[in-house]
């Protein structure tokens, strides 16, 4: 044997002895796990197939459940953050980061926020949202890097999403971002992972294994959204940009976005159609601004100074009362 053969062994040993680590975790995942209850999976009807997937599936909110009280945590700690000029930043890959970027690019026509208020970072970036690029999930460095890009600080929250915390690229960015100074959250569904070690604030739904072994897009990604939307809406709601239950900063970029609005202003002031649209109209075309004008019975100057001393906060504008819910 060569001596450059004999110098290479020990480097492929130790390539195995990696891989032989990664397959032990992977084993330890409950999101790994065979399920038991699902074998045959294709043998089975189409009847048969979508009832087992509706059983497995009435399973998650019952996990997302366990978990509500961090959840509340994180809403509050977003929402005094945002308060002081903070940010949410979402760090996902595959199915969770493509779940994060949703809902942060839904929060802008639900609720106005302002740009950049609500992000995302994602392995692979943009392209890897409707193409698969997961190969991009195990490098700590691009998350390290897409995370510095948003020069993360104590005013962020940085919510790294993994359903089974071991991402290296998610890790990696929320390791950056607390490490930083930003607040860090895991939302996960295994528990004691690389990522809730990383992390300040745990969130873990443990949904079980999915009906198809280890496709997390499934029961892991449905509870992942459900949290997801609970903290994004949440904050709005603590924030003041939705009053009663109305989606009252709703963005009028479509018709379907304007009758809304018509609608919410029915509702929450008890006037007729034709009332609602004059009352849009008169406040140039703000939800916000029309329903301060009506409930407070003052102008638009005033419902816009209201406005901006209780910082978009709706119900507090319409008392005039600008201190925290």
């Amino acid at each position: 044997m060569s001596s450059s053969s004999t110098l290479q062994e020990p480097a492929g040993a130790r390539a195995n002895d990696t891989n032989n680590d990664q397959a032990i975790l992977l084993q330890q995942l409950t999101t790994e796990s065979p399920n038991e209850t699902t074998l045959g999976l294709d043998t089975k009807s189409a009847l048969e197939i979508a009832r087992i997937i509706n059983h497995e599936d009435s399973k998650i909110a019952g996990a997302v459940k366990k978990a509500v009280p961090e959840i509340a945590e994180v809403i509050d700690l977003v929402s005094r953050n945002m308060r002081d000029g903070g940010r949410l930043i979402y760090a996902g890959a595959g199915s969770s980061g493509r779940i994060a970027a949703l809902d942060a690019a839904e929060c802008p026509t639900s609720f106005s926020t302002v740009p950049g208020q609500v992000q995302y970072i994602m392995a692979g970036g943009p392209k890897a949202l409707a193409s698969a690029v997961e190969v991009n999930e195990d490098s700590e460095e691009m998350g390290q890097r897409d995370i510095a890009r948003r020069r993360p600080t104590r005013k962020d929250v940085v919510v790294g999403v993994s359903a089974s915390g071991r991402t290296p690229y998610v890790v990696a960015a929320v390791a950056y971002a607390r490490a930083r100074g930003a607040h860090t959250v895991a939302v996960t569904c295994n528990p004691a992972t690389p990522l809730t070690d990383a992390s300040e604030i745990l969130i873990v739904t443990d949904v079980g294994p999915e009906v198809v072994s280890g496709s997390t897009r499934m029961k892991a990604g449905t509870a992942q959204k459900m949290v997801l939307n609970m903290i994004s809406t949440g904050v709005m709601a603590r924030l003041g940009y939705v009053y009663e239950n109305l989606m009252v900063n709703v963005h009028m970029q479509n018709s379907k976005l304007v009758e809304r609005g018509i609608r919410i202003l029915m509702y929450a002031c008890g006037i007729d159609r034709a009332a609602a649209v004059e009352a849009i109209k008169s406040a140039g075309r703000s939800v916000p601004v029309a329903l301060v004008m009506l409930k407070a019975k003052v102008d638009k100057p005033e419902a816009v100074r209201r406005l901006a001393k209780s910082d978009g906060n709706v119900r507090l504008a319409i008392e005039d009362n600008a201190q925290d819910i």
